[in-house]
């Protein structure tokens, strides 16, 4: 089907010069963000359990062994990866296949015998809530396991080896290095997640209520029979919503690095190109909702249950990873789900599209099929 410009051109103007209009709603769509955005920085706590971790063994012996089952029988870590350096952990945290990551080196017998050994564990530091839980659960199994050694070693050596103890002295010491997020804010990690969430709420939200208003209103009928295709009808409403979507992402952005201090470590450009094809799979959603809605109370209901679904399965404060099957297989039918992880490995961790490009391709797929469904029933529908 051709697009003429000039009607295309014409349709953009119009709603641009509607939307602008409606101060009320504009002040709803910039001011809402910002709350939102400071309500999460100062409410949001939660504490999390069978964290993803990766265990590199390099000394293969008794005591390591117990060290590890200490940590598995605190419930806080489960190992799921066993790999053979501290690099390939740092990669694993960096890919999003673990949270935290266990290095124990190849001598911890011997030092734990000259009262001298220690372990490194990292954490993820983009993940706030993992991070808060595993640096607490680390250090106080490391204790408690540190402790029974204490014990054990008066019972073999009798009461001339408390002589040689001095006060508070362990045969192990936990050195923990948190990554990306060594001060642990929750707003490091809320930020991206949060900006991700607010692009998907207004861009469905507006997308689904800009069509429903117009057959409301009873000026969609006027409208159609204008030279207007249905394709243009529909870029015409979704080009200055995706202008607006975009701009509100940059305020997010900057109130979040300026307001809060979130560091932006990785490529602005790269992000911004990500959330237009993101912004426009949430636009495409927004048409899918519009196409099942008869009025305005229905999209709002619609978009209210999108909302909540999208609070709780996409990974935004909840750990997917903690989820049963069906939870998570409801969380992937939602853009936001692969969104979130992109905009947390930019922002936080400063990656490359190496790293998220399958999130990248699912975002491209998904934005396609969408848009592609919504156009034939919203053309079904003015039939």
């Amino acid at each position: 089907m051709q697009i003429s410009l000039q009607r295309l051109s014409a349709l953009i103007k119009k709603e641009t010069v509607q939307l602008l209009r409606d101060r009320r709603t504009l002040i709803y769509i910039f001011g809402l963000p910002i709350i939102e955005l400071f309500l999460f920085a100062y409410a949001v706590s939660l504490t999390v359990n069978h964290i993803p971790t990766a265990l590199v063994d390099q000394s293969h012996d008794t005591h390591s062994q117990d060290f590890i089952s200490a940590m598995q029988n605190s419930e806080y870590f489960d190992f799921t990866l066993n790999l053979q350096s501290g690099s390939q952990v740092i990669r694993a945290i960096n890919s999003g296949q673990v949270k935290a990551g266990l290095i124990i080196p190849p001598d911890f017998s011997a030092s734990i015998d000259r009262g001298d050994a220690s372990v490194l564990i990292l954490l993820d530091g983009s993940d706030s809530f993992s991070v808060q839980s595993g640096y607490s659960a680390a250090s106080a199994i490391a204790q408690s396991f540190s402790a029974g050694l204490t014990a054990e070693t008066v019972d073999r050596l009798g009461n001339a080896a408390v002589m040689n103890l001095s006060i508070g002295s362990l045969p192990i010491t936990t050195l923990t290095r948190v990554l990306y997020n060594p001060d642990m804010k929750d707003m490091w990690f809320v930020l991206p997640a949060i900006a991700a969430m607010i692009l998907q709420t207004l861009a469905v939200g507006q997308a689904a209520m800009a069509m429903v208003r117009e057959r409301e209103a009873g000026t969609m009928e006027q409208i159609l029979v204008t030279p207007t295709r249905p394709i243009e009808l529909i870029l015409g409403k979704l080009i200055p919503l995706l202008v607006l979507v975009m701009l509100i992402t940059m305020l997010i952005l900057v109130v979040g690095i300026f307001w809060f201090g979130v560091p932006f470590k990785g490529d602005l450009a790269l992000y911004l190109g990500l959330a237009l094809l993101f912004i426009l799979s949430s636009l495409g959603l927004g048409l899918l909702v519009s196409t099942i809605s008869e009025t305005q109370r229905q999209a709002q209901q619609i978009s209210l249950v999108l909302m909540l679904f999208s609070m709780l399965l996409t990974g935004i404060l909840y750990p997917r990873t903690a989820m049963p099957a069906v939870p998570q297989a409801i969380g992937s039918l939602i853009p936001l789900t692969y969104f979130i992880r992109i905009s947390r490995a930019i922002i936080t961790k400063g990656v490359g599209i190496n790293i998220f490009w399958s999130d990248a391709v699912v975002l491209v797929a998904y934005g396609f099929i969408v848009m592609i469904i919504a156009a034939f029933s919203f053309k079904k529908r003015l039939d």
